[in-house]
């Protein structure tokens, strides 16, 4: 089941298309524009365009992009990626051009550019780490400068998580360029990975001595059939290669670098390959820790010479005495022991500032370096005047620069320490495959000659792995023998063991729970499904939310705000002092109104933080999209995190959706004297060619009449799958039609009066009546059942109680449709609806202010998924319909609609949380710093404690975002037990 859904969960490629990955379409247009006969048209070669369109956000922008190409003329095919922000279009030069199409995509509201198409031209991602970012204006500013590369089709910057998504052309830009454009920028970026729909290994060799070495190696490996490409890395020892996994692996990467140097090399694994991900965080975390570490050893005794050594008798003798003129010991101490703190430990708030200021867009670090300059600069003032003056007795503020550098220190690795934890999911889902496996060698009769114990990294596609009861399964494969039970819920959420037996399919990182398993891996890699789990949830917590825009547009205009208002707040205090404004008496007996007013000012600058509206939204989105991940629902994004909280309407689709999706016949009627074998073959033989659940149900009965698993049908020709209606074909040159009434109008055909009455009846059952024509003349009517779903009934009802309307839509006859709603409860029913009704409808219920989830999961289902606010695919549904969904249910369970929605308000809520205190942080702190209560009650908040509590602020975000780890589904869920529905 999960391999199936991993298939397609907007990740693995698809080979038919080239550029695009697949995509729902909506149903086709004309092949060719009104007006023009097939004999005009055909003479006509179509050509095709690629497109890339900037400014998509979600499955709706893509498909009004897709409708407004195909309301043009010439149009064969129009198929838009939102992924990777691409539109392919195949069209008739005769009636439209490149240009029109491009401009009728600027019309939809979306920036396109024609991208020349050519066999080169592909779309690759690369991720790059990004180290120095602050805030919001920090990856806005990399955000844009990344976008505004020639090439570059999509760039998300991601400030929780400090990477960088780039989707570019390679043919137009390399993403050494792209590193070089972050590091203009003023950031250090290191890069993760490129190609990600391409292998790539890195493998340390020992023994080489010379480049030569090196470059034999190099050719060698180039000469094996499969390697795409290889970087030699001669300072690390190290070999870096792109391939093809269906024709090469590691395994033959290492024998031949050994051979080549006739024993003289080893090879293995590069080592860090398994740590990279975290090894960055931790040095991080290591850096901020010592950072705050020596800062708070300097600090200390800044700290007790200015404020608590003062107040003992014998040691403040010693403190205050004089060295030059009116200079003091403690001054001298104080200033020394700043010194280091202040351009030293604090080196990185004046680099962040200067790179933030050179590129016009100044953030938290600004204000950092701005506040802790002010006192330290006035304290140098301070000091070097009482040295050159006999009556001068100033005041230091060394305290407050240390102090508030230490303070933010500390926050920042309180922050980093907490952000490391958002991402814990995919640290768990990273963890979950086995260090090694044991691989089988077989003969030629598939007699097992020898078993050896590997690395798992080392598994390539068609070896044969043996899994013991307790290990987990190393690779995604198939069992090729034996039967055993498989803990899946790592992966799928689903709690029970799956049996497993010869033929079935196991993902791996699962548990093997009894019994002996052979496994011939087929999916290995970052073809694995854990592995495309992992790129689907890192690309989900990549992507902005549209609450984000918020923020962003707030950061834009915060730290030039904050100075203004901090300058503003000295300048007026520094005013009222000067010409007595208020009493001699407010002043403390240690400053004069100056440095009372440099101590408002700095307050205010220090206090301000635009880090806490920046993590906001993204450490959020984050923790929620992992803890989906944690439950078996993967959401692809913030975009579809927003949208689902907004759910007021779901419409389900019947089959396999609302229904098991495994129907079976149940009852045959022959009208005409047939052996009911030999209409079952005439019947298979027209169906075996179709997808529809209901044509693999009368497929599988047929078979049971044959008795035998594979058997050979007659051949069918001029096949034709009329969706929503069924399908037709010759057969024995007899023209074979299988479907509903509409498929029988629609060929003339007309109907007994026994199959009314049989269709009446299998209707009135809540099963689907199916029509059998031999030469336009009805020979048979089946009727076929699909069990409801168990929880199907209080799935709808729980819905209704969170005040969410539910909608059936189904291509099945009004009848059945009927009667299975009545069995739900489901009051709004449209049956006998094609794919485009299906979309279409889920359009009128927006028209009428709904925000529409759409649960389907055919084919048949994609046109309205994409249309849909939320589309959520039924993970073992069709590829289609989950490529296209916005959320896959990966359990198949229609508890998880309730889940997804819960969950996705549950995240909200604390975004919302975090937005209130961000805001509300900073409209009652910079008044509080700039001395609004000190007037009346002679409060005033010092630049140190201002720090620390601008510190913990951004803390305090993370962690609130923190506790959707804890996050449990609705407790009315609790008592219903999926599969065996069992109420309490």
């Amino acid at each position: 089941m999960a391999t199936k859904f991993l298939a397609l969960a907007c990740l693995r490629n698809n080979e038919g298309s080239g550029y695009l990955s697949p995509r729902p379409h909506y149903p086709s247009m004309p092949k060719y524009p009104k007006g023009v006969t097939e004999e005009e048209g055909s003479s006509n070669v179509s050509s095709k365009a690629l497109f890339s369109v900037v400014g998509m956000t979600c499955s709706a922008c893509a498909a009004s992009v897709e409708k407004a190409v195909k309301r043009l003329p010439g149009i064969r095919q129009a198929v838009v990626d939102v992924l990777n922000n691409r539109a392919q279009v195949l069209f008739y030069p005769s009636f439209v051009n490149e240009e029109t199409i491009r401009e009728v995509i600027e019309d939809a509201g979306f920036q396109a550019t024609f991208i020349r198409d050519d066999n080169e031209t592909s779309v690759q991602i690369c991720r790059i780490r990004i180290q120095g970012m602050t805030c919001t204006s920090c990856s806005s500013t990399v955000e844009s400068a990344l976008q505004s590369i020639q090439g570059v089709v999509k760039a998300q910057v991601a400030l929780a998580t400090e990477e960088a998504e780039v989707h570019y052309t390679p043919n137009v830009v390399t993403y050494n360029q792209i590193l070089e454009a972050v590091e203009d920028t003023g950031f250090q970026a290191t890069l993760i990975s490129t190609g990600e729909d391409m292998s790539r290994i890195d493998i340390q060799v020992e023994g080489i001595r010379t480049g030569r070495s090196m470059r034999l190696i190099e050719n060698s490996l180039q000469a094996l059939p499969g390697v795409q490409g290889v970087e030699t890395h001669p300072e690390f020892n190290k070999v870096s290669l792109s391939y093809k996994p269906d024709l090469t692996g590691p395994r033959n990467f290492i024998n031949v670098i050994e051979e080549t140097g006739s024993r003289r090399f080893k090879a293995k694994i590069f080592p860090e390959e398994g740590g990279r991900r975290n090894s960055h965080r931790r040095e991080e975390i290591r850096q901020y820790y010592r950072s705050f570490l020596w800062s708070l050893v300097l600090t200390i005794p800044v700290f007790l010479t200015s404020m608590v050594l003062m107040y003992i008798p014998g040691i403040k003798h010693g403190v205050d005495a004089k060295v030059v003129n009116m200079l003091t010991v403690g001054e001298i101490i104080r200033w020394v022991l700043a010194t280091p703190v202040q351009f030293i430990i604090g080196k990185r708030f004046y680099s962040g500032a200067y790179k933030a200021l050179r590129l016009g867009s100044p953030n938290m670090d600004v204000l950092i370096a701005l506040g802790t300059n002010a006192a330290y600069f006035y304290s140098v003032y301070s000091v070097l005047r009482a040295a050159t003056s006999q009556g001068f007795k100033g005041t230091d503020f060394f305290e407050t620069s240390a102090m508030l550098i230490s303070f933010i220190l500390l926050g920042k690795y309180l922050e980093v320490l907490a952000k490391g934890k958002t991402s814990n999911a995919i640290a768990k889902l990273m963890n979950l495959t086995p260090d090694t496996a044991i691989l089988l060698t077989l003969d030629s009769e598939g007699n097992v000659v020898g078993e050896e114990e590997i690395d798992s990294r080392l598994i390539q596609k068609n070896d044969v792995i043996k899994v013991i009861p307790g290990a987990k399964v190393a690779a995604d494969g198939f069992v090729i023998w034996g039967q055993s039970h498989v803990n899946e819920s790592m992966i799928t959420g689903e709690a029970r063991p799956v049996a497993k037996r010869k033929g079935e399919t196991v993902i791996g990182g699962t548990v093997n729970e009894n019994g002996v398993l052979h496994v011939k891996a087929t999916w290995v890699g970052s073809e694995s499904a854990l592995s495309q789990i992992v790129r689907l949830v890192e690309s989900a917590q990549m992507a902005k939310a549209p609450v984000q825009k918020f923020a962003d547009r707030i950061s834009k205009y915060f730290v030039p705000l904050v100075i203004l208002i901090s300058f503003s707040t000295w300048l007026a205090w520094f005013l009222a002092g000067r010409f007595h404004a208020y009493p001699k008496s407010w002043i403390p007996s240690s400053m004069d109104s100056f440095q009372l007013a440099l101590q408002f000012g700095i307050s205010v600058m220090v206090i301000a933080c635009p880090c806490a509206l920046g993590l906001a939204t993204p450490t959020a989105v984050m923790v929620g999209t992992g803890v989906g991940a944690s439950q078996g629902i993967l959401i692809k994004g913030g975009q579809a995190l927003e949208n689902t909280h907004k759910v007021n309407c779901v419409v389900f689709d019947k089959t396999g959706t609302l229904t098991i999706g495994k129907p079976v016949v149940v009852n045959t009627k022959l009208l005409t004297n047939m052996v009911l074998r030999e209409f079952y073959e005439l019947v298979a033989a027209a169906e075996v060619n179709s997808e529809h659940p209901l044509a693999k149900a009368i497929v599988e009965y047929a078979k049971k009449l044959r008795d035998d698993e594979n058997p050979i049908w007659p051949e069918a020709r001029d096949f034709v799958s009329i969706a929503g209606h069924g399908v037709k074909a010759m057969v024995r040159n007899k023209e074979i039609l299988v479907g509903n009434k509409s498929l029988m109008e629609d060929h003339n055909v007309a109907l007994p009066i026994d199959a009314e009455e049989m269709l009446a009846e299998a209707e009135a059952m809540a099963q689907t009546g199916i029509i059998v024509s031999i030469n336009r003349e009805v020979v048979g009517v089946l009727a076929v059942s699909d069990p409801l779903k168990p929880a199907a009934q209080e799935v709808i009802s729980i819905l209704k109680s969170m005040k969410i309307r539910s909608i059936m839509v189904t291509g099945d006859n009004w009848g059945t449709a009927n009667s299975i709603a009545r069995e739900v409860g489901i009051e709004t029913v449209i049956a006998e609806a094609k794919p485009d009704q299906k979309a279409e409808k889920v359009k009128d219920l927006q028209a009428s202010g709904c925000r529409v989830a759409m649960v389907g999961d055919g084919i048949n289902d994609s046109p309205a998924l994409v249309a849909a606010d939320v589309g959520m695919a039924i993970g073992a549904g069709t590829d289609i319909a989950i490529e296209a969904a916005d959320i896959v249910l990966m359990k198949s369970n229609l508890e998880d609609v309730i889940t997804a929605i819960d969950l996705s308000r549950k995240t909200f809520s604390r975004i919302r949380l975090n937005y209130i205190w961000a805001l509300g942080y900073n409209l009652l702190g910079i008044p509080i710093a700039a001395g609004a209560l000190f007037p009346s009650t002679q409060f005033r908040l010092p630049p140190w404690i201002a720090g620390a509590a601008m510190a913990a602020s951004s803390v305090s975000v993370v962690c609130c975002s923190l506790m959707l780890k804890y996050y449990r589904r609705p407790k009315k869920l609790d008592n219903l037990e999926i599969r065996g529905i069992s109420i309490e």
